[in-house]
């Protein structure tokens, strides 16, 4: 079963379409910033919590966005 609490290279990788060492890059980055605030961090996976919260990758809001356009289409 995945563990929806964390994301890993790939993920992040398809997001920024980018390569997956440039995904393990990323989050080597926000597991650091975690680190500094005291957090216990895994190499290769960072909170999908905390990823979501630093990029602009907010998956609720794009929904709402798309249902915003969609409603204005139909008017």
């Amino acid at each position: 079963m995945k563990d929806k609490r964390f994301i890993t290279a790939a993920e992040v990788a398809e997001d920024f379409r980018v390569s997956e060492s440039m995904g393990y890059r990323i989050i080597k980055k926000l597991n650091t910033e975690l680190k500094d605030k005291g957090y216990i961090t895994v190499s290769g996976r960072v909170s999908r919590r905390y990823y979501m919260e630093r990029t602009y990758f907010d998956l609720e809001e794009d929904e709402r966005e798309r249902t915003e356009i969609d409603t204005a289409k139909g008017s």
